[in-house]
């Protein structure tokens, strides 16, 4: 089959090529899945993951790659909850052989069943995105009806979906980006939007919550709008300093499958809308994870292009 494989960490993306690879092996409670689309992290080379196994073992060459939509074709050992043909979405594990690939292994419990209406390529782009927002708001930010949250990168990938889920829960959303991003973060429900670039982050006022994707001097700066008994729930980075009477959270998106199966709720119903930008095939993955790009929502690897 083919995938994108990773051998060189010193090369970075000019390392990724598209190469034949044996077909996975479904260890037990695996399931292996016909990947139709897959979605990935830019950053994600330079995870200790993407080259070593648990046990801290090299396992190149490695298929990058964590987020996929497909179909289950194979079950393993032991494995319950999903069935052959069954469509899906979810994670695949830091560790393992990820979704750019015709076929990867995946533990059953981070996968949910997809609806027959829900496109593949929408659906790859939620995993994490839509994990992370859900995680961040409301596990550790512990936002409720009524409060204010000041969302960094409304427009992202992972800021998006927060500013949607916030605004479904009854909070006031305040979001923050590039100016190019506010008509974007003000038509997902942000009812402000501040220019990192041009506005004061100190017109966002005091919040409940402030969930951060960028870290550094925004993350430094934010600490200081948090009302008391508040948080800052940050993904970017471990905070070097702490609201004065509230709480910082650093935190990494675990796999979820009743939570997947929410946000598919949610995605096949209208109420959550990734932003999917680039669709490339795979041959083109290695362009797609280039840095310097910048383009609007996030980028998916179309695998597959029919059922079955």
């Amino acid at each position: 089959m083919r995938a994108i494989t990773a051998r060189d960490r010193d090369a970075g993306v000019d390392g990724l090529t598209l190469t034949d690879v044996p077909y996975p092996h479904a260890a037990e409670n695996d399931v292996i899945v016909r990947v139709h689309a897959a979605g990935f992290t830019p950053g994600e080379l330079d995870w200790p993951g993407t080259w070593t196994d648990r046990a801290g073992r090299d396992r190149t060459p490695s298929v990058p790659g964590h987020e996929l939509s497909g179909v289950v074709v194979e079950l393993g050992y032991g494995t319950t909850g999903l069935t052959v043909g069954q469509r899906v979405f979810g994670l695949t594990d830091w560790t393992r052989n990820g979704s750019l690939a015709e076929y990867t292994a995946v533990e059953a419990r981070n996968l949910a069943p997809l609806a027959a209406d829900v496109d593949h390529t929408v659906a790859a782009a939620l995993p994490i995105s839509g994990l992370t927002a859900w995680q961040g708001l409301f596990d550790h930010g512990r936002l409720t009806t009524g409060q204010t949250v000041l969302v960094h990168g409304a427009a992202g990938g992972v800021g998006s979906i927060a500013v949607q889920l916030a605004r479904e829960a009854g909070a006031r959303v305040i979001g923050t980006g590039r100016a190019g991003d506010r008509d974007v973060a003000l038509g997902l429900g942000a009812q402000k939007f501040l220019d990192l670039g041009a506005d004061d982050l100190r017109d966002a006022g005091e919040v409940d919550v402030v969930f951060d994707v960028i870290g550094g001097e925004i993350l430094e700066r934010s600490t200081g709008l948090v009302r008391p008994g508040g948080t800052l729930v940050t993904i970017a980075m471990p905070p070097t300093v702490q609201p004065d009477d509230g709480r910082a959270v650093f935190f990494v998106v675990e796999p979820d499958r009743a939570l997947l199966a929410e946000l598919a709720r949610r995605l096949q119903d209208g109420r959550l809308k990734p932003i999917v930008g680039d669709v490339r095939p795979l041959s083109e993955t290695a362009s797609a994870f280039a840095r310097h790009r910048r383009t609007p929502g996030k980028t998916i690897i179309r695998v597959a292009d029919e059922e079955g």
